[in-house]
Order: structure tokens, then C-alpha cells, then sequence
């Protein structure tokens, strides 16, 4: 993968990586606040990365889910600096005809095997999720991947 990065003007600069582009911004009163920062941008990362998974699981398990969302909250350190992420909980949300462990399973693989996000920021910081279905917690667990 080969990614670049353009400044366009303040703190604003396009990244463009396989023919596809988005802005980065500052939050004020360095920039102007008009597009996500790049911490911002890791944590959608590892959201959709395991969202993406966790769809195409249930696809190939022939599920009717009608909504997939992921919550992503993400802790910072408080002290010094660089600041960084401390630890991070996913929340998967799903709706629809689905069968509880085939969603448990999915979410399971996508944080033990099979998203790469994860697998990367999980080196640095522990990642946990919950799993939630038509509104009822039904599972939770750590990403822990293995070598």
C-alpha cells in the first residue's frame, strides 16, 4: 500500500491512497476543524475494518440483519505528550433476523483473526468490544490476536 499526503492550505491536507481521497484537518485554534484529524481517522479505521468483517460474515451465513453500526470510544493518555490511545471499546449494534451466535462468532473472528486495524492497535492498547443485538447485550470479549 502507498498513501500521499498534499498539503492544501492551514492544516488541511488531502490523503490519497489507491485512487481514493480524504481531507485531514486540525481541531481549532490550529486548524479549522472542517475534516477529521488523523487520530480521528485511525479510530474510524478500526471501526470499519471490523464492521467490514463482521458484514461479510454474516453474508456468507446468510443472515438478514438490517443495520450493522460500530460505537468506537477511544481513551486518551492525560499526561505528556504525544497523546495517545490508551484503550479503546467497540460496540457492535446489529438489527434484524440474525442468529445470536453466528453474530457472536463473526464479531469473535473479525477481533481474533481477521481485522488487520485491530490486530495492529491491539500491540499497542487493549481493544474490547460489546455485542449488541435488536437492542440486548448478548456477548463481550477482548481482541486478542496471535502470531
Amino acid at each position: 500500500m502507498k498513501a500521499q499526503l498534499k498539503w492544501t492550505e492551514g492544516m488541511k491536507f488531502m490523503a490519497t491512497a489507491d485512487g481514493q481521497s480524504v481531507l485531514m484537518d486540525a481541531k481549532a485554534p490550529i486548524g479549522t476543524g472542517t475534516a477529521m484529524t488523523p487520530k480521528e481517522l485511525v479510530a474510524v479505521g478500526l471501526g470499519g475494518c471490523t464492521a467490514m468483517d463482521v458484514i461479510a460474515l454474516l453474508k456468507k451465513h446468510k443472515q438478514g440483519y438490517r443495520s450493522l453500526d460500530v460505537d468506537v470510544e477511544i481513551t486518551t493518555s492525560t499526561s505528556g505528550q504525544p497523546v495517545v490511545f490508551t484503550s479503546a471499546t467497540l460496540t457492535f449494534n446489529a438489527t434484524g433476523e440474525v442468529d445470536k451466535e453466528i453474530l457472536l462468532n463473526a464479531v469473535h473472528l473479525s477481533q481474533t483473526k481477521y481485522c488487520g486495524v485491530s490486530a495492529m492497535l491491539a500491540k499497542a492498547f487493549p481493544i474490547t468490544y460489546i455485542v449488541k443485538l435488536n437492542g440486548e447485550q448478548i456477548g463481550e470479549g477482548t481482541a486478542e490476536f496471535y502470531s
